[in-house]
Order: structure tokens, then sequence, then C-alpha cells
């Protein structure tokens, strides 16, 4: 069971592994509790107690994706240490590394392989560094969340920002592109947006961009003075008469992207040959279209559950064609703990 704590929807799945490949038992998709700002504990326990009550999971155990809100995914150079003296120097030193004050956080470490062009690089004084991704969130949000998962009657597996999540799902349901290209994985959520991008099964750049769903339509409802919720409609069913004021909101969203891409492939040298676009707003083929005008790169909503046999009943398998964009994270998070 693996639980996509979203800002605006939480997002969950319940997986059985069946020799080499894996089946969907249950999803679900529900409004988080309070998001306007952050809630409590008990507040927490209640949701992922509802939660896990309506996946009907057979086990207790759950990981947990925390949002970008929450978590930071950076990449780095260490010296070649183990994790653990590694964890250690990010607590102290987060500025050296991380190029950022990061004070009551906890960090996790995990080593990329070498450089494809040449071995491990060397410090001026000799010392062996290795490329190394690392993942972190406030020690007392770590706290709080294991008090609520233990507070619901569950056990905690596993903590992972989220974006680690969606590029676990592509490897399994795109594997050949994932090996083989590389590719950028954006996910629009609520209140940011992020992007992943790939090159030959390695994740090596992550950013995340602070324009999300919310805005696109909190933006469109204040250009055509209608209500949010009527805006919200509109983005997924699309009317032709508004897609000029749309195409307005997504270009910020666009640049932004964009800028990101331009950056991996200076970089890099490689260039990006598809963009693979998840979360509720991907639902909308005018805004994938509108994106791909402003990336010049060719852009397509991609399904993460592809891979897995469906036990579901016929109502779930027909909501799962409506929701499936939103549940990479989740079904990312579930598969990579067998």
């Amino acid at each position: 069971m693996a639980i996509d704590l979203g800002s605006r929807t939480t997002k969950a799945v319940s997986l059985q592994r069946h020799g080499e490949g894996f089946s969907l038992v249950n999803f679900a998709v529900q409004d988080a509790p309070v998001f306007e700002k952050t809630f409590s504990a008990d507040v927490l326990a209640d949701h992922l107690r509802n939660i896990s009550q309506v996946l009907n999971a057979k086990t207790k155990q759950v990981s947990v994706a925390i949002s970008v809100t929450d978590a930071l995914l950076r990449h780095t150079e260490l010296p070649l240490v183990p994790v653990a003296d590694m964890r250690a120097m990010l607590k102290f030193n987060a500025k050296m590394y991380l190029q950022q004050d990061l004070p009551d956080y906890v960090f996790d470490c995990f080593a990329l392989p070498p450089a494809r062009k040449g071995s491990l690089a060397e410090s001026s004084k000799g010392t062996q560094k290795c490329r190394v991704l690392v993942g972190g969130t406030k020690s007392s949000y770590i706290a709080d969340l294991h008090t609520a998962i233990k507070t619901a009657g569950l056990i905690p597996d596993t903590i992972t920002p989220g974006m680690v999540g969606t590029a676990n799902a592509f490897e399994l349901a795109q594997p050949d592109v994932f090996a083989k290209e590389a590719v950028a994985l954006v996910d629009i959520g609520f209140r940011n947006s992020s992007i992943t991008i790939l090159l030959n099964g390695e994740l090596i750049l992550s950013r995340v961009v602070g324009i999300g769903g919310d805005k696109i339509t909190s933006g469109l409802a204040e250009a055509m003075s209608i209500s949010y919720a009527e805006a919200e409609g509109i983005k997924i069913g699309m009317p032709a008469e508004v897609q000029a004021v749309l195409q307005a909101q997504l270009l910020p969203l666009g640049r932004e992207l964009r800028a990101s891409i331009d950056f991996f492939e200076h970089q890099q040298d490689k260039t990006v040959s598809q963009v693979f676009l998840s979360g509720a707003s991907a639902r909308s083929d005018f805004v994938v279209q509108t994106l791909q005008s402003e990336l010049m790169i060719p852009c397509k909503t991609w399904n993460p559950a592809a891979f897995l046999a469906l036990v579901l009943s016929p109502e779930k398998t027909a909501e799962l064609e409506q929701v499936a964009p939103q549940l990479n994270v989740a079904v990312g998070t579930a598969a990579a703990e067998f």
C-alpha cells in the first residue's frame, strides 16, 4: 500500500506481486483534509485511516510519498564515504553541499554510478568524490508523519519524495523509453509542477516550478469572471471560445519547463526527445497541445498503471481511465517496495 500526500488530493494504491508481475488491487483519490494549511497529526491520522479502509488492503504496511512542498530532491557531490557519514555531513553543513541552510532537516542519500565519461572525481586534496542524489525533509514533519501513521493503525515502511515515485513508475510503464532516451517527466500538481529529466535510465535533473493547476484555474476564473469550479470544468472540457484565455495561463509554465530542458541539454549535450505529462491537468488535450507548442517537443500523457494487471470491479476499471494520470507517484512508490 502506498499513499501519495498531495497538497490538494491524496492518491493511494494497493498492489500485489505475482511472480515477475504486479496487480492493481485497488486505488483511491480523495481530497486532502485541509489543503489551505498544514494539518495536525491527528487530522492526518484520521485521513490515513480512512484511505486504508477505502483500499481495504491486506497489509498494514504503508509507504508514503510526500509532496514537493514538503520534500527536496537534489544532486550534489560528496566524499566517497558510507551513507551514514553522508547524512551527517549534510545535517551539519547543508549549505556547503546544497547551497541552502536547512535546519531541522533529515536526509537520505543514494550514491550514483560514476559519470559515463570518466571515473570518480577527486577533490583538490585527493579525496575521491561521488555524485549523490539527496532526499530530505524536516525532521519534525517526519516525526508527525510517523505518529499519524501509527495512530491510524498502520506500519510505516518508507517515506520518499514524490518525484522518485514518478521515475520508478515510468521505468516500469515505459521500460524501453526509460532505458534508451532522454525524456522529461512533468507532473502538474495543485500548487506546483515538477520536472524530472531522465537520461538512459538515470535521473539527471529535478526541479520544482511554482505554477500548478490551482494557479492556472484561478487565472482562468479571474480572466473570464467565472467561479473557480466553473473554470476547473472548462479547463478539462475546453470549449473552443476560451482556448486563448487558457493558453495565456499556461505559457508561464511552458517557459519555466523550457528553461529546465535547455539547461539539461546544454549541460549534457543531449536532446530531450519526448515530454510525458501527469497530474489532473494532464487529462486536458488542450493543456498537452499548448505545452507541446511552447516546448517544441512531442508531449503526451502516460498511464502509470500500464504494466499492472487489473483486479478491479468494472466501475473501478472505468474510473481508472479518468484518474490514471494522477496515480504516477503512488504506483511508483508501491512498486519500488517489492
